[in-house]
């Protein structure tokens, strides 16, 4: 199978995991690092897509009351509308190339909510997907969402999923676009509270079994790559 190194790298705020998989994607065009899978939190942030105005007129808190927060807005060049991040949230960036024979985008994202779905039956919860909408759904409330970025079918973006995410955070927006549907947690459908890095090892588990690939240790490879 095709290896796929794996790097958990904690808590990282949203402009250097920009910087840090831009990097990343031109090194895996050019066949220096492997398929890459990367798992971190980020400070809470609320992110804009590239569709129409990024998702920006679905925020709906004045700018001062986000700075009084600490929430930052990036623009983050994926597809899909505007979202937040924050603590207790896995967000998974693949970096991985699709070629030769999985170059197909929304087969693509089909697989990464299967991914979700996956670890959410780990813990006795039912998710599954919602017709014409994109994400993992618990009943009528998104746990997982998904905004990608695919150049020369390298992939880059990925997945958010709630684990212990402070859902009132959702609040501040109208998450992906999408009024009429709410948002909750893998804790809060389980009702109990889930170790988040255990939550990691079943989505690592589960992207292997989906996408076939095999992990492999990183070589030479610190925070500071």
């Amino acid at each position: 199978m095709t290896p796929l190194e794996v790097r958990r790298l904690g808590v990282v705020p949203y402009g250097e995991a920009l910087a840090m998989q831009r990097a990343l994607v031109e090194e895996r065009k050019a066949g220096r690092v492997p398929d890459l899978l990367l798992l971190l939190q980020h400070p809470a942030v609320i992110t804009l897509g590239v569709r129409g105005d990024g998702g920006r007129s679905n925020i709906v808190t004045p700018s001062e009351r986000l700075t009084e927060l600490g929430i930052d807005v990036f623009e983050a060049g994926r597809g899909g509308d505007v979202t937040y991040h924050g603590p207790g949230q896995i967000v998974g960036y693949p970096i991985i190339d699709l070629k030769p024979d999985r170059c197909d985008v929304h087969v693509y994202v089909r697989d990464v909510e299967e991914v979700m779905i996956r670890v959410c039956a780990d813990y006795g919860v039912s998710a599954g997907r919602v017709p014409g909408l994109t994400g993992t759904w618990i009943g009528p409330e998104k746990v997982g969402a998904i905004g990608v970025r695919i150049s020369r079918w390298v992939t880059s973006h990925g997945f958010a999923f709630n684990v212990s995410t402070n859902l009132d955070h959702f609040r501040l927006i109208v998450p992906c676009g999408i009024a009429d549907r709410g948002v909750t947690s893998l804790e809060q459908a389980a009702g109990r509270t889930i170790p988040l890095a255990e939550v990691e090892d079943a989505f690592v588990r589960h992207f292997c079994d989906v996408f076939e690939r095999a992990v492999v240790e990183p070589v030479n490879w610190t925070r500071s790559n």
